[in-house]
């Protein structure tokens, strides 16, 4: 029979082998993620310029806009404008923050391949000694075929319980992200009839939270996702909440404005309840994946003891 040390490093060297497959494919993924990104950043970066020209054009002196100063509508255009070029800037922002974050990303899966090193190369040498030790004896291969089976369900085990782990950590954060939008809407509505200027700075502190907390829940979810690439499920991770009605709402106090805030409050937190639903679909599918998997390893621990029990 094999050495047990040689049995054991072949466990974990087939463990790291499956890691490291799971790290090259989460890199590729992140990897098409950036490129549309990047390509997000280009237009977005033209389109930021464009509107950046508009304000100059507007504050600039020119017949048009002597025309429109006389007709009344310059300031309002201008803030109009104004309000353009904030929002532009806001989504450039948070696009820039998402491409750091996924090279960050990728930069540490390929520590961690580069840090592993030539484990299938090492993996075959031994593998290949054992085959040949095996084929000498009927008992040592059927033991071996147990060995297998049960490396393989613990290593599927264990990449389930990574998933559910990441599974709870975007519930968990939407969760906070929904409570946050919550606050600010109700915050909102007291805005909306008069609340005063307290109740604006409530309302913005709490959109403030919420921004936050939504984009923590972003990264939760893609860490989800790439989680999910090798248990055969996927996850949409796109939740945004605007910047550019905040701005308006804050320098242009008034009841429309205070309603198309509230109106985009509303359509976040069914943004953030639809994620929520969808993660907690995935890990009620996980959690079953898991039992039905511990139970298969079970039989096959007790079928391997069978076996050499009446060997």
């Amino acid at each position: 029979m094999f050495e047990d040390k040689h049995n054991q490093e072949l466990i974990e060297l087939k463990t790291k082998i499956r890691k490291k497959k799971k790290w090259q494919l989460q890199i590729v993924d992140y990897e098409n993620e950036l490129t549309i990104i990047e390509e997000n950043i280009s237009l977005l970066s033209n389109q930021l310029t464009e509107e950046e020209k508009d304000v100059a054009r507007l504050e600039g002196l020119s017949f048009t806009n002597l025309v429109q100063t006389l007709l009344g509508n310059k300031v309002e255009k201008l803030e109009k404008e104004k309000q353009e070029v904030l929002a532009v800037q806001i989504q450039l922002n948070e696009a820039k923050k998402h491409k750091k974050d996924i090279k960050l990303e990728i930069k540490n899966l390929q520590y961690n391949i580069e840090k592993m090193g030539d484990v299938e190369s090492r993996y075959n040498e031994i593998f290949t000694e054992k085959e040949r030790i095996i084929k000498q004896s009927a008992s040592s291969t059927t033991l071996f075929e147990f060995r297998e089976r049960e490396e393989d369900l613990r290593a599927y085990i264990e990449e389930l319980e990574e998933a559910l782990l990441a599974g709870n950590k975007a519930e968990a954060d939407l969760k906070i992200a929904g409570d946050s939008l919550d606050s600010a809407a109700t915050w909102g509505l007291f805005d909306m009839f008069g609340g005063g200027a307290v109740s604006s700075l409530l309302k913005h502190s709490n959109m403030d939270e919420a921004m936050g907390a939504i984009n923590r829940a972003q990264k939760s979810l893609r860490t989800f996702q790439k989680e999910l690439l090798d248990v055969e499920a996927n996850l949409d991770i796109t939740i945004d909440i605007s910047g550019m009605l905040k701005f308006a709402d804050f320098f242009l106090d008034n009841f429309f404005t205070d309603y198309l805030v509230q109106e985009r409050i509303k359509e976040s937190q069914e943004q953030v309840s639809q994620k929520r639903l969808e993660v907690g679909r995935i890990i009620k599918n996980i959690k079953e994946q898991i039992g039905l998997k511990e139970k298969e390893l079970e039989l096959v621990l007790h079928d391997r003891k069978q076996f050499v029990e009446d060997y």
